[in-house]
């Protein structure tokens, strides 16, 4: 299994210093090896490959900055260019309206330099690194499994980081529960699942979202190059990293307990991207990161030998989880009700057990997930109790 584990890193003025030099002569490489396939498919039509361009990082005498560049890094951004091309290319096969062509890299776009094998050593928590510096490093957990790149790098803040991608990591798999549950994500409750449980949202960028309004409405009275733009536009970077910190902290907390109950957790498949284009709801969207939740999900699931299944929510909050009848309602309607059977409970808690319904396989058994026998319905569409009713 593989695992990236990232940590902070600190260092002195004259370490700082030589990763910023790092970073610009690989932002230059990347730019240069740009322009070049760029003019070779417009002159000659020819498309250039990763193999091909390392010829850009042999004739150091054209080009001295090179000589104190660790080799892997030269390699990693060909590399990294070619995969932007990949990603155009199959997003152009998609039908993409905009696949997005790779673009030139600025100051802000280019922050990481990447190191494999040889020029960089960890001795305990301190990492040095070849013609830049020793970088100091918070460990707040061990690093597992064999190490295989190491990268450094330069946040929008300012404040550097230090990235181990290891193979190997051993996993860490948790007692069967026999239990299953279906999830359902929405704004007014952030997580319904099928137990009759809610998790409200946070709402990080809301709250947050007043002292962002007075930092962003500095930044664009200041003066394109000035100081004190540079400043200011450091706050607003600050601020940005921090909802986004308490957002993944708080996801990493609350997806954990699902792992530790559950062996099979059923979740919505859903697509956020289309649903961003509602002018109305998108920033709530935004700030309740599904996307995020789900992965976390996912990750954390693979290290514990737990499932997780996505399944198409189509009709799940109008479906009615005791008998199957479709009860039309609108998003203002809150509670379910079924005229058929009588079951009376929230519209999400309903829904929840609708995806969990849809994730459980045909011929499974109550006693292959023990949470179906009593909190869910199983394929055979036994009725359940009301859970809540308001």
């Amino acid at each position: 299994m593989r695992r990236t584990y990232k940590y902070r890193a600190y260092c002195n003025e004259a370490t700082a210093k030589h990763a910023r030099i790092w970073l610009a002569i690989c932002r230059k490489l990347y730019n240069r090896a740009l322009e070049e396939r760029i003019t070779a498919y417009q002159g000659d039509k020819k498309s250039l490959s990763w193999y091909d361009q390392r010829t850009l990082t042999r004739p150091k005498v054209e080009h001295p900055e090179l000589e104190d560049l660790n080799s892997t890094a030269i390699d990693e951004v060909l590399e990294r260019l070619h995969k932007a091309y990949q990603a155009f290319f199959r997003r152009v096969k998609q039908g993409k309206e905009k696949p997005g062509f790779p673009r030139f890299a600025n100051y802000d776009r280019y922050r990481s330099f990447v190191l494999q094998g040889s020029g960089w050593k960890l001795n305990e928590d301190r990492l040095e690194i070849r013609n830049v510096g020793v970088f100091k490093i918070r460990l707040h957990r061990p690093i597992e499994g064999v190490i295989k790149r190491v990268s450094v790098v330069r946040g929008a803040s300012g404040k550097w980081y230090v990235c181990f991608s290891c193979d190997k990591v051993p996993e860490k798999p948790l007692a069967p529960t026999g239990l299953a549950v279906g999830l359902d994500m929405g704004l007014s409750a952030f997580i319904a699942d099928s137990d009759g449980g809610m998790v409200l949202p946070p709402k990080f960028f809301r709250v947050s979202e007043a002292r962002l309004r007075v930092k962003q409405r500095a930044l664009a009275r200041c003066k394109k190059g000035s100081n004190r733009r540079r400043g200011v536009k450091e706050q607003v970077a600050k601020l940005h990293e921090k909802i986004a910190n308490q957002r993944k902290d708080w996801i990493c907390k609350t997806a954990l307990p699902y792992i530790e109950k559950y062996d099979l957790i059923a979740v919505e498949n859903l697509s956020v991207r289309n649903m961003l284009k509602n002018k109305f709801l998108a920033k709530s969207i935004s700030d309740a990161a599904w996307t995020q939740f789900i992965s976390q999900l996912e990750n954390k699931a693979e290290e514990t030998h737990r499932q997780v299944v996505k399944v198409n929510a189509r009709n799940t909050s109008q479906l009615c989880s005791g008998c199957g009848e479709i009860v039309k309602k609108t998003l203002a309607v809150r509670v379910h009700r079924c005229n058929h059977c009588g079951l009376v409970l929230d519209r999400d808690i309903n829904a929840a057990r609708n995806i969990l319904g849809r994730a459980v396989p045909a011929d499974a058994k109550p006693l292959d997930y023990q949470g179906l026998s009593a909190n869910s319905q199983s394929a055979s569409g036994a009725q359940l109790a009301p859970a809540c009713e308001r």
